[in-house]
């Protein structure tokens, strides 16, 4: 399964971690679990957002099924920003 992880460039939630769950046109459907449910997805503009290349496998290991769940959204967002907060020290 090919997880796409993105971070917002605008807008109120600029800088926040969402996995995308959907893809169209110019568009994405987002979520990180919490305030963004994948029941909820969040929709936003390709151009308001960038997507983030070459995750650690240990983040594409989270997801253990076809279905997006979560659970497993909160946990890979978590996992992402520990990894680059260690890179950053």
């Amino acid at each position: 399964m090919d997880i796409k992880l993105a971070v917002s460039r605008s807008g109120h939630d600029k800088d926040s971690v969402y996995v995308i769950i959907k893809e169209e046109a110019n568009l994405a459907y987002l979520a990180d679990g919490k305030a963004k449910p994948i029941e909820k997805p969040k929709k936003k503009n390709v151009k308001h957002m960038q997507i983030i290349k070459n995750l650690p496998k240990e983040i594409t290991e989270v997801f253990t099924q076809q279905d997006f769940r979560n659970e497993e959204i909160k946990r890979a967002i978590k996992l992402y920003q520990k990894h680059t907060e260690i890179r950053r020290k």
